[in-house]
């Protein structure tokens, strides 16, 4: 359950990391007040929501898909079967 949060929260906040990496290697301070004005965090937030729906969109799509019927675990013979698909 938290593998997608976690993917997509760590997607949204790439821009933010990029561009505190881009002032790092400018030599500016990243934490400086001027360089966070609202234009660029909302550029920031926007590129964030984009790569993290794309994201979503891409782990979608490229989900295992499994044919056939779902069988749930059960116990045959007093042996644990796990759940499959036939």
């Amino acid at each position: 359950m938290w593998r997608p949060i976690v993917e997509s929260l760590s997607l949204f906040l790439a821009p933010f990391v990029l561009f505190a990496a881009y002032l790092l290697l400018r030599l500016r301070y990243p934490l400086a007040i001027e360089h966070w004005t609202r234009s660029r965090v909302a550029t920031l937030i926007l590129a964030g929501l984009a790569a993290a729906l794309i994201g979503m969109i891409v782990m979608i799509a490229a989900a295992p898909r499994s044919q056939g019927v779902y069988v749930p675990a059960h116990v045959e013979n007093g042996v644990l079967v796990p759940g499959r698909f036939q």
